[in-house]
């Protein structure tokens, strides 16, 4: 609970009632903003968390893209070098002869 404290000379003027009154209005104002507050920055928090979620997942689907291009282009890459050292053992035994 706040603790709103008036001046006596407002106090004087409205009244004990009225004094009253102005203080439960001001803490209801005062916990309504703290609410909205509250309800704003949570949607800001979801809102920010689904955005980075999203950017995260972009950018793990890029990477893997990434890296089944380069595994395909290793293995072709291996696959030559071998038909390449194969072929010239073949040579070598064919020619030997």
């Amino acid at each position: 609970m706040n603790i709103v404290l008036l001046p006596e000379i407002l106090r004087q003027k409205l009244g004990d009632d009225g004094a009253k009154e102005l203080v439960d209005i001001i803490n209801a104002s005062i916990k309504n903003a703290r609410e909205h507050f509250t309800e704003t920055s949570a949607e800001k928090i979801e809102r920010r968390i689904t955005e980075t979620r999203a950017d995260l997942e972009k950018q793990i689907a890029e990477t893997k893209a990434d890296l089944i291009k380069w595994m395909f282009l290793f293995w072709v890459g291996q696959v030559a070098v071998m038909v390449g050292v194969m072929s010239f053992f073949y040579n070598l035994i064919v020619h030997s002869k």
